[in-house]
């Protein structure tokens, strides 16, 4: 029987040296450039333990849990510390990113609630290309695309260029740079065969919305909530580059173009447009079986509309970054945002007895 004051088991994968931690020797200065944001960013242990300290404030007992990629410290670990809900951190195992929906498997076989998506939704939205049938067969816009199983593209392909090139099966942006958006033939074949050697197959080339770049985060589910609309400001960007958030945008604090991106909360949007995408972001989320929380990427110009581009379950909770600046914006406090995810995830309880 699950105690009075809920246990929660932060449970996460952290193995090797964590690369953030490497950026505290890093002095700002010997850049050729001036970052607009800190270089030494929050190390993946420190973002485990500013959640934990989050919950213990809500009134939640908190224990964090390494698995260190070893499925015996999961199990073991959470029988023996008798855990009332899991804190599904997870984003890989054994340096597969396919394996997050496995571990979350095993926490269902275990019957113990834990937050975010199912096995059955991570698995989806990693799979690019049927997520945007299912996108499509439910009226849901989102680009033209092809699936590639090897590295070959005939030149009349019926899609519109320009065309952006990334894996198929990956997530938080790897593999995409600026060399990912192509504008002719010969390009595209370069990109295809690069991502081809990096990356198995499939790899999806759609075509790009040369637009503004906006993020919906979504939090609940009976019913779910849009909350406010973020945007990336690509105002800074030199002409030649492409505006698109590549991985070194989003992770690459010694990168310059890391620095001259920037978020604006809520987005400037007429109000029919931020109803609009709204709307299909939040049946993105539930045609895709999302539950708790997630984020919607979209793409929208003038000439072309609003398309989804992505549904990434179980997103970055990283305090004032993405989700958790949607949340603020909406009036919750980060350990407010946290205790909503944590009870939602109770509320799947097996009734005792």
């Amino acid at each position: 029987m699950a105690s009075a004051t809920p246990t929660v088991a932060i449970v996460f994968n952290l193995t090797g040296e964590d690369e953030y931690e490497q950026l505290r020797s890093v002095d700002p200065a010997s850049l050729d450039f001036t970052p607009a944001y800190r270089i030494d960013v929050a190390t993946a242990m420190e973002e485990y333990e500013a959640l934990a300290k989050g919950l213990r404030s809500e009134g939640f007992r908190v224990q964090l849990l390494n698995i260190k990629d070893d499925l015996t410290l999961l199990t073991d670990g959470l029988r023996r510390r008798r855990v009332d809900v899991v804190f599904n951190l997870v984003e890989h195992f054994r340096e597969e990113s396919g394996l997050e929906a496995a571990v979350a498997g095993v926490l269902d076989l275990m019957g113990i609630p834990f937050t975010g998506a199912s096995a059955f939704s991570l698995t989806l939205c990693q799979r690019k290309g049927l997520t945007k049938q299912l996108l499509l067969a439910n009226s849901i816009p989102t680009p033209k695309y092809l699936t590639l199983y090897h590295p070959s593209i005939p030149k009349k392909h019926d899609l519109r260029y320009p065309l952006i090139v990334k894996p198929g099966r990956e997530d938080a942006s790897a593999g995409v740079h600026h060399g990912s958006v192509v504008r002719t033939w010969k390009d595209l074949g370069r990109a295809v065969r690069a991502e081809f050697k990096e990356f198995q197959a499939p790899i999806l080339v759609e075509e790009f919305v040369d637009g503004r770049e906006l993020h919906i985060s979504i939090l609940g589910n009976d019913p779910p909530k849009a909350l406010p609309i973020l945007e990336y400001d690509f105002g800074e960007l030199p002409a030649r580059v492409p505006r698109i958030l590549s991985y070194d945008t989003k992770w690459n604090p010694l990168n310059e173009i890391y620095h001259r991106i920037h978020t604006v909360c809520p987005a400037p949007l007429s109000p029919s447009i931020a109803r609009e995408m709204a709307q299909y972001a939040l049946r993105a989320y539930q045609v895709t079986g999302c539950r708790d929380y997630a984020r919607v990427d979209l793409r929208y110009s003038p000439a072309r509309g609003v398309h989804v581009l992505e549904v990434n379950p179980n997103p970055d909770l990283t305090e004032g970054v993405s989700f958790m600046e949607c949340a603020e914006k909406y009036g919750l406090s980060f350990p407010t945002t946290l205790r909503m995810i944590v009870e939602m995830a109770l509320a799947r309880r097996s009734p005792p007895g």
